[in-house]
């Protein structure tokens, strides 16, 4: 018999709450995380992005704080820390639209960098339930005395993968000597690598172990995906994308780039053509941020440009396309891409670029995630470019990346091969 949301243990405002907004049944990822947190074990939970991990935190959390009345008003009883200001901006309002029907209000207060610290000073004022936040910002508040962490009874580190990846080891370790010896903690990333496996086997007390879905498997990707790969010289990239938006009548495309400045550099090129398109990154100030990002989910923009600070936690309803207009790093980062869209269980289409540079790059990338994509090639824009041989056996991904003069010998190389046939 399938798990229905009372089932887990819900009570009835969260799941009136949960009926508001469509919630039908529970994911995978929530039918084990819910019960597991409500018993107060610490939980260690795999899950693929797209799976719903928010909700399978937040409501519990919920759950025991709207039954367990605060001691005292000014203690912080969870603390969730992201990686990103999105990522935390959106676990915030999860957390208001599922608890809003609660007969007592649990405060919820969202901080994080890049924006003035005053105003999340004053918010704190009077103590909050809840604090969302990103490492950096949290330790400048309590450096500056807004809140005390002593009183924290569940701590919750989402996408910790990516607390790593974006250098938070440091302040995070130092969040960790502040908070009370005894709490319940609870772990959710996609992918484990050493330094979170290291933290998981250090924090979490005899934890409940939950794998939904590996990124490392070949059925990561979810099914309402259909992921294309479209062969197209470097320099043509551009105009195909803007080909494929017309043709498609994408109304919204999330577009990845590899820097910030092919973000502003592809936005002005698609603006010109007369597409609405800005760019998205981390040095953006966060009123840019905040503003170009509710332009696309509202329907303002027809083409958000990023970096990979988009490819996590971001949920955009309805959204139709991803284009990897610079294919990512490493295979991990391609499922949390492509993630963006086919989500809930709507359809979606991820199409990537395959230059001559990056052919042997994307075979990598196939090959980790249990893919064998047919390439494809678009009348107008067949390839003419001469495919570079990879100069070692990882094809570049998280190793050595092949120098200009590396790439110019391959080109020769290749070349006076042609010569020779």
């Amino acid at each position: 018999m399938s798990a229905t949301f009372a089932s887990l243990g819900l009570s009835k405002p969260l799941l009136q709450a949960l009926d508001d907004q469509d919630y039908l049944a529970p994911t995978p990822i929530q039918s084990q995380a819910i019960p597991a947190v409500l018993s107060g074990a610490d939980v260690w939970a795999s899950a693929q992005t797209g799976s719903g991990k928010t909700a399978a935190f937040a409501l519990p959390i919920l759950e025991k704080l709207s039954h367990a009345p605060a001691s005292h008003p000014l203690k912080v009883r969870a603390l969730i820390l992201a990686p990103t200001r999105e990522l935390a901006a959106q676990i915030g309002d999860s957390i208001h639209n599922y608890g809003y029907r609660l007969d007592e209000p649990i405060k919820t207060t969202v901080v994080f960098g890049g924006v003035s610290i005053n105003p999340q000073m004053m918010a704190l004022r009077g103590g909050t339930d809840i604090v969302v936040a990103t490492p950096g910002r949290l330790l400048d508040l309590v450096d500056k005395n807004a809140l005390k962490l002593s009183s924290v009874e569940t701590l919750v580190l989402d996408e910790a993968d990516r607390l790593f990846n974006l250098g938070f080891a440091d302040e995070l370790n130092r969040v960790l000597a502040l908070l009370p010896a005894r709490r319940q903690n609870l772990l959710f990333s996609a992918t484990f690598p050493p330094a979170v496996d290291s933290l998981a086997r250090a924090l979490l007390r005899d934890p409940v172990r939950i794998a939904v879905s590996s990124d490392d498997a070949p059925s990561a990707a979810p099914v309402e995906i259909t992921q294309r790969a479209i062969e197209v010289d470097h320099g043509r990239r551009t105009q195909l994308l803007r080909t494929l938006i017309e043709e498609n009548q994408w109304t919204r495309v999330l577009v990845f780039v590899a820097t910030k400045y092919h973000t502003s550099h592809v936005a002005d090129k698609l603006r010109k053509a007369g597409l609405r398109a800005a760019p998205f990154h981390g040095e953006l100030s966060q009123g840019a941020r905040t503003e170009n990002l509710e332009d696309f989910k509202d329907g303002r923009l027809q083409v958000l440009i990023a970096t990979d600070v988009a490819a996590r936690g971001l949920d955009i309803q309805g959204l139709p396309a991803v284009v990897n207009y610079d294919l990512p790093r490493s295979p991990a980062d391609y499922l949390h891409r492509i993630g963006r869209t086919g989500r809930a269980g709507e359809q979606g289409v991820a199409v990537s670029f395959i230059t001559a540079e990056t052919h042997h790059h994307f075979r990598i990338i196939e090959k980790k995630n249990g893919l064998q994509l047919e390439r494809e090639r678009i009348a107008g824009f067949e390839p003419i470019d001469v495919i570079i041989p990879p100069l070692d056996p990882n094809g570049g991904v998280k190793g050595k990346r092949p120098s200009k003069k590396d790439k110019l010998r391959a080109a020769q190389a290749a070349a006076e091969a042609l010569k020779k046939r």
